[in-house]
């Protein structure tokens, strides 16, 4: 006796892998080996507690030096920049082989909910991680009531 399969002409879209191929092709064609020399350029990563009286910010900027970090407050607005320089040589005896060298600057600008106090404010540097105590300004009694004429 012969078995008898219902044809159902939705199952083989429902299967329909447009991709599968195209996965096998890139499996095959890599291009990591191209790809390996280069990183992408570093990033400020950064942590930022609150306490009654100030904020503490640990920012993460490895391999630069400290007088090439700069820091601007404007109120509650603060804004880290580095700029890092980044220079490699490989040589063969006397003859150079490959140089790199690399120059940027990154920066990060985060607003706080309170204003800072730019005067009393404390910043450090230690192995790659600066850490910024920014005190909070004591508030005005609010702001200015404007009359309407």
């Amino acid at each position: 006796m012969a078995n008898l399969t219902r044809f159902d002409p939705f199952n083989d879209i429902a299967r329909f892998e447009p991709f599968r191929g195209f996965e096998d092709l890139l499996r095959d064609f890599s291009l990591k080996p191209a790809t390996r020399e280069f990183s992408a350029e570093p990033r400020i990563r950064m942590e930022v507690t609150e306490s009654d009286s100030a904020y503490t910010v640990k920012a993460e900027i490895p391999g630069v030096k400290k007088e090439d970090i700069k820091i601007n407050i404007d109120n509650n607005q603060v804004t880290i920049s580095a700029e890092s320089r980044r220079e490699s040589e490989q040589k063969e005896g006397t003859t150079v082989v490959r140089s790199e060298r690399y120059y940027g600057q990154q920066f990060r600008s985060f607003t706080l909910a309170q204003n800072v106090d730019d005067e009393k404010t404390v910043a450090k540097y230690q192995d790659g991680v600066l850490e910024l105590t920014l005190p909070k300004k004591a508030a005005d009694g609010g702001g200015k009531q404007i009359v309407v004429n």
